[in-house]
C-alpha cells in the first residue's frame, strides 16, 4: 500500500562553494596550477593575464538604473525580468572590477621556470634493441622474447609467472608455447645488459651479477677470484643465513675465517638489488619535483613568511562579458520585454560570472587560510626556523594551531597535508612539524621528533659489530632524561625505517 506524507528534517549540508574551497585548500601548489587551467578552459568568463592595478569604473550608471522594470505581458516573464535586472543592478553595485585576483603576500623574486625533458630511449626499448642483435629461429621465438621483456617491471625483475605469460601470448599474439620454452628464452634475456635483468627474485638477481662479474674479470688470478666464488656459494647455498646476517653460522658452515667472510660480503654489497634502477629513462614517472607552498626567510633575526607566487594567479572576469551585461541593462530601460535569445544569452553569462566569482573568492580565501595557518606554525616553532635545530621543535598537534587561528581542526589538517615550506635548512613537509609530546624525568614536555633525532644519533654512533638492542637503546635514552618504554623505542625505530640490531650488524 502506497502512502504519502510530509516531514521536516534539519540537515547540515555544505554549499557548492564550501566544497570547492575545501578541495582547493587541500591540494598543493603544483596541482593548483592544473586546477586553474581546467577552470579557465571550462569558464570563458574567467581569464588570466598580467598583473595590473587599473580599476574599471562600472558603477556610474547605478543611480540612474535603479527603477523597476515595467509590467510585462505574462506574470512569469515579469518575475524573470525582475530577477535578472536585480541581479544586474547588484552585480554593478558590487564593482565587478574587484573580482580580480591579486595578492601581495608572495615572493617577487621567483621566476616561472620549466624543466626541459631529454629525449632518449626507455628501459624496455633498450632491452628490445639488444633483442634484435640475437638470432632467433623464427618470428614466433622473437614474439615470445618480446612478451617476456614487456613483462619485466621497472626494477628489472620478471615477477610474472610463466603460466601467465603463456596465457598472454595465446590471447594477444595467438602463439602457443610451453613453460620450458619460456624459461629457455628467459635465460638468453638474462644475459642482456644490465646484469641481473629478468631475475625472478633477489637471490637469482645477485647470482646472475656475480656470474657476470666472474666471467668479465678475465685478468684476475685464482686467488683474486676467491672472494667472488665464495660470494656465489653464499648466495646459492646459504642465502637465508646471509639475508638474516647470521655471520657466525656462515663461518661455521663454510669453515672460513672472518676476514674471508668479510671480503665475500663486500663483493655482495657491491651488487645492485634493482638492476634497472641505474638506467635513466625519459619518463618522469617516479621523479617528483617539490614545489614549496611557503617561503620563510631569516632577515637579520626576523622571520619573513611569503606565499609562493604560484598561489596568487592574476584571475579576473573578462571585460567583454561585463560590457555585454552593461549593454543589455542599458537596452532594457524603457522596454517591456526582452528578446528571448538575448535573455538566454544573458542568463548564461550570469551563471558563468557567478561561477567565476565563486572560484576567485575560493582562491583568495585559500591564500588567506594558508597564510594564516603557516604564520601560526612559524610563530609556534620560531626557534626551529631560526636555527634549524630539530631539538628545538616543540610538541605541536593540529588542535594547537586550530586554537590559535580559530579555524577548524579539519581545515588545519587540509592546509598541512601535502604542503611544503622552503627554509634556509631545506624544504620541509608541514606534516613533519606536528608531533606528540613526551615527558622527561624533570617533567618537561618535549617533542617526539626530538627523541627520534637523538635515537638516530645514538644508532649512527653505535659499534656496528655490536649494535644496540632496543633494551639498550631504551636505557641510553633514559640516561639522557627521556622516560620511554622499550616498545616505544621499537615503534620509533620502525617509523625511522631502522632495522633491528641483528640486521644492523656489520663485519
Amino acid at each position: 500500500m502506497l502512502r504519502q506524507n510530509l516531514s521536516q528534517r534539519l540537515l547540515q549540508k555544505l554549499s557548492p562553494q564550501q566544497i570547492q574551497l575545501m578541495k582547493l585548500l587541500q591540494i598543493p601548489t603544483a596541482t593548483l596550477e592544473q586546477r586553474i587551467k581546467e577552470e579557465l578552459e571550462a569558464n570563458p568568463v574567467l581569464e588570466e593575464g598580467e598583473d595590473r592595478d587599473e580599476q574599471l569604473e562600472m558603477a556610474k550608471k547605478n543611480d540612474e538604473d535603479e527603477k523597476e522594470v515595467k509590467e510585462g505581458d505574462e506574470e512569469i516573464e515579469r518575475d524573470e525580468e525582475f530577477e535578472l535586472d536585480d541581479y544586474l543592478t547588484e552585480y554593478f553595485e558590487d564593482d565587478p572590477s574587484s573580482y580580480k585576483l591579486k595578492a601581495n603576500n608572495f615572493s617577487a623574486d621567483e621566476e616561472d621556470k620549466t624543466i626541459p625533458i631529454p629525449v632518449e630511449d626507455t628501459f624496455h626499448e633498450y632491452l628490445e634493441q639488444q633483442l634484435g642483435m640475437l638470432e632467433w629461429k623464427d618470428d614466433r621465438e622473437f614474439l615470445i622474447a618480446k612478451q617476456i621483456i614487456g613483462s619485466i617491471d621497472d626494477d628489472g625483475y620478471l615477477r610474472r609467472e610463466p603460466e601467465a605469460i603463456i596465457d598472454d601470448l595465446i590471447f594477444s599474439q595467438n602463439v602457443n608455447t610451453t613453460e620450458e620454452e619460456i624459461i629457455c628464452i628467459l635465460k638468453k634475456i638474462q644475459k642482456f645488459d644490465p646484469p641481473g635483468i629478468g631475475s625472478r627474485d633477489l637471490q637469482e638477481c645477485l647470482l646472475l651479477q656475480l656470474q657476470h662479474r666472474e666471467k668479465a674479470e678475465t685478468n684476475m688470478t685464482h686467488e683474486e677470484k676467491a672472494p667472488l666464488r665464495l660470494a656465489t656459494r653464499i648466495i646459492e647455498d646459504y642465502f637465508n643465513e646471509f639475508s638474516k646476517k647470521h655471520y657466525q653460522k656462515l663461518q661455521r658452515f663454510l669453515t672460513i675465517s672472518e676476514k674471508q667472510l668479510k671480503f665475500a660480503v663486500d663483493e655482495i654489497l657491491r651488487l645492485n638489488p634493482k638492476p634497472a634502477s641505474g638506467y635513466r629513462t625519459n619518463s618522469t614517472r617516479g621523479v617528483h619535483y617539490v614545489v614549496p607552498d611557503f617561503i620563510i626567510v631569516n632577515r637579520e633575526g626576523e622571520l619573513d613568511l611569503t606565499l609562493n607566487s604560484r598561489n596568487a594567479p592574476d584571475l579576473r572576469i573578462n571585460e567583454h562579458y561585463k560590457d555585454m551585461l552593461s549593454s543589455y541593462k542599458d537596452n532594457r530601460v524603457g522596454k517591456k520585454r526582452a528578446d528571448k535569445k538575448q535573455k538566454e544569452a544573458v542568463m548564461f553569462i550570469k551563471q558563468k560570472i557567478d561561477s567565476a566569482k565563486w572560484f576567485i573568492d575560493a582562491i583568495r580565501q585559500r591564500q588567506q587560510t594558508m597564510y594564516k595557518t603557516m604564520y601560526s606554525i612559524m610563530q609556534y616553532q620560531y626557534d626551529f626556523f631560526l636555527t634549524g635545530d630539530q631539538k628545538k621543535l616543540r610538541p605541536m598537534i593540529l588542535k594547537d594551531i586550530a586554537d590559535i587561528t580559530g579555524l577548524d581542526i579539519s581545515t588545519v589538517s587540509r592546509v598541512a597535508n601535502s604542503k611544503f615550506v622552503q627554509t634556509e635548512f631545506g624544504t620541509k613537509r608541514l606534516k613533519d612539524f606536528f608531533s606528540e609530546s613526551l615527558q622527561t624525568s624533570t617533567g618537561e614536555e618535549v617533542s617526539t621528533l626530538e627523541v627520534k633525532k637523538i635515537l638516530t644519533d645514538i644508532i649512527e654512533d653505535e659499534h656496528k659489530r655490536k649494535p644496540y638492542s632496543d633494551e639498550k637503546l631504551k636505557n641510553l635514552l633514559q640516561e639522557k632524561g627521556y622516560n620511554i618504554a622499550r616498545r616505544t623505542v621499537a615503534k620509533y625505530r620502525e617509523q625511522l625505517n631502522i632495522p633491528v640490531a641483528r640486521l644492523r650488524k656489520q663485519l
